[in-house]
């Protein structure tokens, strides 16, 4: 514990340090005057024409030291599985890669169908995404590849169920597809992720051309460093006053400031801008706006990314996403199809005991005959000393 005679000190020392850096919050504040003129109020709209679809991958995994599982699942917010897979940090990633295709080389699942589709060529995860090891490094050097790997992989099979949804399907009425996050992303290797979004501008454009069906994309983010960073600023200046549910869109600029890797805000309009060499926007399918469904000054506020080329929609898309929202549950003000999406991929209760127990019968499985029982004696006294818990 602290010294009583040393809380004095620590008081006067906390608040010189705020006094001398009072300009940070006025330069914040300042920033936060910049957009305050446009932040617009939502009118609610009728979801009985748009079909609210989510997709999230909850973060499964069991360890059983030395074992490492990670299940990755993904689902829609109607309970439909649309990725299901089983990957360890020593996963072979060569052989899971031809797992994605046929022996014909067609695509079989919509990982498969995504690599197909950005061309990635030769046709390995390590060459689509620079996180996840060459299949040559897991078999000759397990013991140097980090195991956090897995989790890239369980992203890249969220990018490819929803490149798949938007580019594979037929829509019957117009639909909001909702991600569970930023569109953004670095675990592209090169410009892949350019591709994944000029593709999916390029289905969006055919499915209401052939359908005349209209399809959006957003991703929403439950933390954001704008957020965090602009926060009290917004607070102070009373950008999102009681009322009505309002929105305001975050400029490139402001973003910057917010990351410590500025291309991480960098999106499609650099593309358009003549006269400038600039690097290709690698990283960003979205244009940010922050929101606030409830109607009090309070409530919860998201930061969500439009797809760039939908972000003059914003007023309409966030019409349907109010209507979700508003039923919002457990997550107060958060659009419902995706907390039924997270509900949905998750393994919990019942299941998880039985994912649990697969993977005790497959440990012992590998053993020796009469070294099985000592699987079987360790689960039995592993769940009695957790029953005291419960």
């Amino acid at each position: 514990m602290l010294d009583l005679e040393t809380l004095p000190v620590l008081k006067k020392a906390i608040g010189d340090r705020a006094r001398a850096d009072k300009k940070l919050l006025e330069d914040l504040r300042y920033d936060v005057r910049l957009f305050a003129g446009s932040v617009r109020s939502i009118q609610r709209r009728s979801t009985t024409a748009v079909s609210l679809v989510a997709s999230d991958g909850g973060n499964n995994k069991l360890v059983f030291d030395p074992f490492f599982v990670q299940l990755v699942r993904v689902t829609d917010s109607y309970g439909k599985e649309l990725c299901l897979d089983v990957v360890s940090p020593t996963t072979d990633t060569d052989e899971l890669s031809k797992n994605q295709f046929y022996p014909d080389g067609t695509p079989r699942t919509a990982l498969g169908k995504m690599m197909a589709g950005l061309g990635v060529n030769p046709p390995l995860l390590s060459q689509l995404c620079h996180m996840i090891p060459k299949g040559k490094d897991i078999r000759e050097h397990p013991e140097k590849v980090k195991p956090h790997w897995v989790l890239e992989y369980r992203d890249l099979c969220e990018w490819a169920v929803l490149y798949d949804r938007i580019c594979n399907y037929t829509f019957g009425t117009d639909t909001l597809i909702v991600r569970d996050g930023l569109l953004r992303s670095k675990i592209f290797r090169g410009e892949y992720f350019i591709i994944w979004r000029q593709n999916i501008e390029e289905a969006i454009k055919r499915i209401y051309q052939q359908d005349k069906r209209r399809i959006y994309l957003v991703g929403i983010a439950k933390h954001s460093k704008v957020i965090d960073r602009y926060r009290l600023a917004m607070a102070i200046e009373g950008i999102f006053s009681s009322g009505d549910a309002r929105y305001v869109h975050v400029p490139r600029d402001i973003e910057k400031k917010a990351y410590i890797w500025q291309e991480y805000a960098r999106g499609a309009e650099v593309e358009e801008e003549e006269g400038q060499v600039t690097e290709r926007p690698k990283f960003v399918a979205g244009d940010m706006f922050l929101v606030r469904f409830g109607s009090r000054s309070g409530d919860p506020i998201w930061a969500i990314d439009i797809f760039s080329s939908q972000s003059d929609k914003a007023a309409e898309i966030f019409g349907y996403l109010l209507s979700d929202s508003i039923e919002g549950f457990p997550v107060p003000f958060y659009p419902l199809c995706l907390q039924k999406a997270h509900e949905y991929a998750q393994i919990v209760d019942f299941d998880l005991e039985i994912f649990q127990d697969e993977i005790f019968s497959a440990v012992r499985d590998i053993l020796p005959h009469e070294k099985r029982e000592i699987v079987d004696a360790w689960r039995l006294n592993s769940d009695l000393s957790s029953r005291r818990y419960e």
